[in-house]
């Protein structure tokens, strides 16, 4: 699965403000960075000088950005361009843009794949003086063209026009950055990065280009198969999607489909139905089931299926399809999602969670489906093979206790798979509350800056003022969710990674000036999972690294998600190397 495209979200926020730095296109924008000799003088940035626009700081444009803003249609901005490569041979560099292919419009990767796909191609260009032409590029059978691309979007990115009573992006605090607001239903994201579309607003002509670049598969948010349910929860355009879900099916398009299953509105018998409407159109090749996420910015959304009652009686109404599906289609084609199990189940999820041999190639992980079984396995495997016996004799001989900073998602079984562990008593699990969402949000990838801070604060005796809605338990000893890419809710996978600008909001609200590391008890080992960072290195409320560590009073390092992965970076850091 490849990772939810912040960059080109970031860029459609960006263009509300007009910004410079979004020239090329309405909605997109061009790279942070390129080969020297596309800037228009030797002290300016690689796409522009260093002067910034009086409205939102970006920098001015150059010839090659005010061309492309000015162009009739899509361009593409090139990133790099690789050495001796037909790109190369012909003169392109980074900072200039595509234009056309065969005279065709590029509107995004898949069209340059779709146009660019024989060995001779006519290419239409804007150079770095702003000059715009056409050159003929060939290359060898198998060759590479040679161009790398800003984003994977270069025309405007396909928002929502639904009113869906559950959207998470609807339940956020206010003033976050406008990309965490920015509701998209692109049917080329959802091909390209596994996001979720209702297909509400796609025209004859995006069907007719799904069909004809066969552009296959598609994840497809369905809900409820009923129309005025569907209508109820969606909008009035719920009707619309069905439709065209039905016709693209039968084209030979696949799908796989997603539930928000909610308590009282679309479970029970609405979810038989839904599941035998799914059944019966065979191009449909699975069928995700997500509870309910909701936050506490929000008044409308008070329950999910938490008890165990609840849980369990999603998993048994879907079983009786699972053993129809291994029988008839070779595997259970109807998921739960982790949370299901976990709240059913509690400490004893590990000996009812499904085998992996269920999940095949874990293409449903970031919806939370799988996870769980993913990463007890790894555990055993990290057990069976010694590294955790390892990673607990350098801790040992090094005097350190690893402090692993988790969600509370899995709290009910992971204190006793690391109590039954040569990692008992030296991985601590800090099991951080998710205050900044609320609500029932409580899974690692949606961990804030400000509550890890204050948890941490805690934890080392600096106790950090509790916020209003708190009720003072800030922190448990142990448990979490492992630190792996889950969340909170279906409609939490769209807020998965952004490029943001540090803010200082959360360091006042823990109630006390930064602090400098320095101040954790010796031996103490603070570790943030890097699904809660961006690639930027910024959690979802803004801080740094090292914000959290000024205002914790405490360092902290940053490692994978995984067991077979963090283990040996636990045992590099107590052994000094990292």
């Amino acid at each position: 699965m490849a990772t939810y495209p912040g960059k080109d979200i970031e860029r459609a926020a960006q263009a509300a403000c007009g910004s410079a730095s979004d020239a090329g296109a309405p909605g997109a924008s061009v790279p942070d960075a390129a080969a020297p000799d596309c800037a228009p003088d030797a002290g300016a940035g690689a796409f522009g000088p260093s002067a910034p626009c009086a409205g939102c700081g970006a920098a001015a444009l150059t010839p090659a950005q005010a061309a492309a803003a000015a162009w009739d249609g899509p361009v593409v901005p090139i990133a790099a361009v690789e050495p001796e490569s037909p790109a190369d041979d012909a003169g392109f560099t980074a900072g200039c843009y595509l234009t056309t292919v065969d005279g065709q419009p590029v509107r995004d990767i898949i069209d340059w794949r779709w146009l660019a796909a024989e060995d001779a191609i006519a290419v239409g260009y804007i150079d770095q003086d702003g000059e715009a032409g056409e050159v003929e590029l060939e290359r060898e059978a198998g060759e590479r063209w040679g161009f790398e691309f800003d984003g994977v979007l270069f025309d405007k990115v396909k928002l929502c026009r639904n009113a869906c009573v559950f959207c998470f992006m609807r339940q956020l605090p206010e003033g976050v950055r406008p990309s965490l607001v920015l509701r998209d239903d692109d049917f080329r994201l959802s091909f390209l990065s596994g996001t979720f579309v209702t297909l509400t607003n796609l025209r004859p002509e995006d069907e007719a280009r799904i069909i004809e670049q066969h552009i296959s598969p598609l994840r497809v948010s369905l809900h409820a198969s009923n129309p005025e349910l569907r209508r109820s929860m969606i909008g009035r355009h719920a009707q619309h999607g069905l439709d065209a879900l039905d016709r693209l099916l039968a084209a030979g398009i696949n799908a796989h489909a997603q539930i928000v299953l909610m308590p009282g509105v679309n479970d029970g018998d609405a979810l038989r139905e839904t599941l035998e409407w799914a059944w019966a159109r065979p191009n449909i090749q699975n069928v995700g089931i997500v509870p309910l996420g909701f936050t506490k910015h929000q008044t409308a959304l008070h329950e999910s299926f938490t008890g165990p009652e609840a849980a369990l009686g999603v998993i048994r109404t879907i079983e009786p399809f699972q053993a129809r599906a291994r029988i008839e289609r070779g595997g259970p084609w109807v998921f739960a999602a982790d949370e299901f199990y976990v709240n059913a189940f509690g400490a004893e999820t590990p000996a009812h969670i499904p085998p992996a041999s269920d999940y095949g190639d874990y293409e449903m992980f970031e919806d939370g489906i799988g996870i769980v079984r993913s990463y007890v396995d790894e555990f055993a495997a990290a057990c069976e093979s010694g590294l955790a016996a390892r990673a607990a004799a350098v801790l040992d001989g090094s005097g350190v206790r690893a402090r692993y900073i988790v969600g509370e998602a899995m709290q009910p079984f992971l204190d006793a798979m690391i109590a039954d562990s040569p990692l008992a008593g030296r991985l601590v699990p800090l099991t951080v509350g998710n205050n900044y969402f609320g609500g029932n949000v409580n899974v690692t990838g949606l961990l804030c800056g400000c509550d890890i801070a204050r948890a941490i604060k805690a934890e080392i005796g600096e106790e950090a003022a509790p916020s209003e809605e708190e009720d003072g338990s800030l922190v448990t000893e142990q448990g979490g969710d492992g630190g792996c890419p889950n969340r909170a809710s279906s409609a939490a996978t769209e807020t998965a990674h952004w490029a943001v600008s540090p803010s200082e909001d959360c360091l006042s609200e823990l109630g006390c000036p930064p602090s400098h590391p320095g101040q954790v008890p010796a031996g103490e080992l603070f570790l943030i999972p890097k699904v809660i960072l961006n690639d930027d290195g910024v959690t979802l409320d803004d801080m740094t690294v090292q914000d959290i560590e000024n205002a914790a009073g405490a360092a902290v390092c940053v490692v994978s998600c995984n067991p077979l992965d963090y283990l040996p970076e636990i045992i590099a850091l107590a052994d000094g190397r990292l």
